[in-house]
């Protein structure tokens, strides 16, 4: 993804993790102004006309792409009056960079100009993607409205380096991925179900539950399997050993960031020549010398 055609990449990303569909908007120029005016709101702002540099809709996901399970070209027409769908919005910004709040601004106002939940995939001029979802509930004096309430939202993803934890995001809102979770747990495979996958997947709870279990895992694995240089007369436990490596590597990591130390002390090619009896696989001389 380069960003010099974004809303088609932005398609083209969306087949790829399974959602596709004919279903959009004529005649759209790209304007913000313009898409702003064909879908106006009560209370209009300008923040978003005056930070995005084009605003399209991709397509919108009904029930009916919902229960073919895989990427198709279904015949259907864009209908705003098919509330139990989706749509898939492309928005390319003036910035590099955008706080959480400004992200979570525009996608609140983007999506109160729809009875639809919108899924928005920002692009900004420092050629990083947001993808934002926003979570919405039925209004209680007026069910035919909708409350818009809090914005998830994954940024800062670098198509060029993605970062690991990007991609397993993407993976697992899939539609391939998404399914799986809606049959496990007896839901539909419709509108419902599909909002509730989403939902689950961008649960924050969850998300931390999982990274730590995660970590906590790798944890225990390198304490079983990590080979470490001897403490001289004192014999450490392996998890003491770990834990150093981890604050050791945080720090050199950081040290490393802020331009501090030589480059070229983590180039292997570089170092390698200057370090006694290196070996890569067996021997501690780099772990002594250099970290």
């Amino acid at each position: 993804m380069s960003g010099d055609d974004f809303p088609n990449e932005a398609e083209r990303l969306l087949n790829a993790i399974g959602y596709a569909s004919t279903r959009t908007l004529p005649g759209q120029t790209g304007d913000p102004a313009d898409f702003l005016a064909s879908v106006p709101a009560t209370q209009p702002k300008d923040a978003l006309i005056a930070a995005a540099d084009s605003i399209r809709l991709l397509f919108q996901v009904t029930d009916a792409e919902i229960a073919a399970s895989a990427p198709q070209v279904l015949p259907g027409e864009f209908d705003s009056g098919v509330a139990r769908s989706f749509l898939f919005i492309a928005a390319e910004l003036k910035g590099d960079s955008y706080s959480r709040g400004d992200y979570a601004a525009f996608t609140r106002e983007i999506n109160k100009r729809f009875n639809i939940p919108a899924v928005v995939l920002f692009w900004t001029a420092a050629k990083r993607l947001a993808i934002a979802f926003v979570h919405r509930r039925p209004n209680k004096r007026d069910p035919n409205r909708d409350v818009i309430g809090s914005v998830s939202l994954i940024r800062e993803i670098d198509p060029r380096q993605t970062h690991r934890a990007h991609l397993e995001i993407l993976a697992d809102l899939s539609l391939r991925a998404r399914l799986d979770w809606m049959e496990s747990r007896k839901e539909p495979r419709d509108f419902d179900g599909l909002l509730a996958a989403w939902l689950d997947a961008l649960d924050t709870r969850e998300l931390n539950k999982q990274f730590y279990r995660e970590l906590f895992d790798w944890f225990e694995r390198a304490c079983r399997q990590a080979k470490f240089p001897a403490a001289g007369p004192k014999t450490l436990p392996p998890q003491e050993h770990v834990i150093r490596l981890i604050t050791r590597l945080l720090f050199i990591w950081f040290i490393k960031e802020k331009s501090l130390v030589a480059p070229d002390l983590f180039v292997e090619g570089q170092v390698a020549p200057l370090l006694k009896d290196y070996d890569r696989d067996s021997g501690d001389s780099y772990y002594r010398a250099v970290l």
